[in-house]
């Protein structure tokens, strides 16, 4: 009898030792005299449990976790071939609460499938989304993602619909989609997750966007630090090529979309769409001034449309299930589904998927059940290196985009970032400017000058040095970086600057209630 099991390849698994897991499992096998096969599939999220081992059963799959190479023999002794008890078994996946609690629409198939595999992606329910889409004229698929209220989810909140439209109506020789793959933020890791464990749900929403803009060539653009993700795309796109659903007759319908895979140049900055499309041709990546915006001037000054990794993703299942589908997600003007990336000081780090809505209090204690040193969460930093730091008292905010903004916040790309008691909150607000200062493209003197001076402020603030007039500076400083930055890096700066001092101004007076960790 074959056995299947399943060990991850996603690059945290992979950092925890999944390949020697898969390795000792091999040998383990082989000595016992089994048949197995091991299928390397992404990371269901849940990272603490990683390197996460699942084994095909009769009954379905069964997971074991965290595993160590020390584990294997002990475990295939306790016959985990078929789902054996051990201290390490966690039973159905499926079940386990913090997955179980998921509204998993876009990583379904994440942590299930074999990433490179399209026969394995249509088993699971892939293509249904293009093969619906091909049944519309591009009016139609177009209307479908606004209907179902799908916003650019990279952090803007931009409705998707919108920029799709603009880039359909466009009259131009050739026209282009581009996928910002440049995942920079901290604490954010679900499109990694995503281009390394189901590529072809983004391939999918990509040739469906092709479809709908008139756009034939397809590019994404990843970051540099994803070796992992880039090996894994280049060997789904020559695989989707071989079966037919890319190249010059996509399933058949004489329609073509070509994908190429492109590694950035390491800069924080070139996640900023017209900084991204300045790198993809070749040159420094520096922000454009716009007018002219990328859905009509874009690549190679043609139309252009520019969307995250989690916006593209969302799409075959919108055109799959319907608009309204979709919709029944979430609140108010966010609708849809989050994927919600929980790092720092949190016991049960992870990808979580759920509905807009959701608090960060229900967010921090339901699903990461705390911090991980056990002491009290003192700030909560939501939307990357440029999101505000929420204090406690804040926490029973929901995760939705005009709620957030009503708390002088972001939603960003949806990264939260926890900080126990101990944090110097005056240190991380010198950390933002010092991250601007070293991000910026150098394009505009807000951001570029902005940034260095305020560090320089912070230090004197930090040291004591007339805190009360150099706090003023640093406010007049942020309203300049605010309003006359070019573009985000400089303009959201001050967002964790002003946030932290405004929720913990005791670590900004020096003589003050500093907190535990400060010097």
């Amino acid at each position: 009898m074959s056995i299947t099991l399943y060990v991850p390849r996603d690059a945290v698994a992979l950092g925890l030792g999944a390949n020697r897991v898969a390795r000792a499992l091999f040998a383990g096998a082989e000595r016992r005299g089994l048949d197995v096969t091991i299928v390397r599939t992404g990371s269901r999220g849940l990272l603490w449990l990683e390197p996460m081992v699942e084994v095909g059963t009769p009954e379905g799959r069964v997971a074991y976790g965290p595993v160590t190479p020390a584990d294997v023999d002990a475990l295939l002794d306790a016959d985990l071939v078929t789902g054996g008890e051990h201290l390490l078994r966690l039973g159905d996946p499926e079940k386990i609460p913090y997955l179980a609690r998921q509204h998993r629409l876009t990583f379904q198939r994440c942590g299930v499938v074999d990433p490179v595999s399209v026969a394995d992606y249509r088993a699971h329910g892939g293509y249904k989304g293009l093969e619906a889409a091909l049944k519309l004229d591009a009016a139609g698929i177009v209307a479908a993602v606004r209907e179902s209220g799908l916003r650019g989810r990279g952090g803007a909140g931009f409705p998707a619909g919108i920029k799709w439209n603009t880039v359909m109506l466009a009259e131009a020789p050739q026209k282009y989609v581009v996928c910002n793959a440049d995942e920079g933020d901290s604490g954010t890791f679900a499109d990694r997750m995503m281009m390394e464990g189901d590529p072809f749900n983004l391939i999918e929403g990509m040739t469906i966007a092709g479809i709908a803009t008139g756009a034939t060539r397809g590019y994404i653009y990843l970051r540099s630090e994803y070796p992992q993700a880039f090996a894994t795309l280049k060997e789904a796109i020559a695989n989707g090529i071989k079966a037919g659903v890319l190249g010059d007759n996509v399933l058949g319908s004489g329609k073509a979309f070509h994908l190429e895979v492109r590694l950035g140049a390491g800069a924080y900055i070139c996640g900023e769409e017209t900084s991204l499309l300045e790198s993809l041709e070749g040159r420094r990546g520096i922000v454009r001034a716009k007018p002219p915006i990328p859905a009509l001037k874009g690549f190679l000054g043609q139309p252009t449309l520019v969307n995250n990794v989690m916006t593209f993703t969302a799409v075959p299942y919108i055109l799959e299930n319907g608009a309204k589908a979709y919709a029944e997600y979430g609140m108010g003007r966010s609708l849809g589904t989050l994927a919600i990336q929980l790092a720092g000081n949190i016991k049960h780090g992870g990808l979580i998927e759920y509905a807009f809505g959701i608090t960060l209090r229900e967010i921090i204690e339901d699903f990461g059940g705390g911090t991980q040193s056990g002491r009290p969460v003192r700030a909560v930093q939501v939307g990357g290196p440029l999101g505000a730091y929420f204090p406690d008292h804040l926490l029973d905010t929901p995760l939705d985009y005009e709620a957030m903004a009503a708390q002088k916040g972001l939603v960003g790309h949806g990264g939260i970032v926890v900080f126990d008691d101990t944090v110097d909150m005056a240190k991380q607000a010198r950390f933002a400017f010092e991250f601007c200062a070293v991000e910026s493209c150098g394009k505009c003197t807000p951001c570029r000058i902005g940034a260095t001076r305020g560090v320089e402020t912070m230090d004197k603030v930090i040291a004591g040095t007339d805190a009360e007039a150099n706090l003023a500076v640093i406010a007049d400083l942020c309203d300049v970086m605010t309003d006359g930055s070019l573009c985000a890096m400089g303009g959201l700066t001050p967002m964790p600057v002003m946030s932290a001092i405004t929720h913990f101004p005791e670590d900004f007076t020096r003589g003050g209630q500093m907190s535990v960790a400060a010097e």
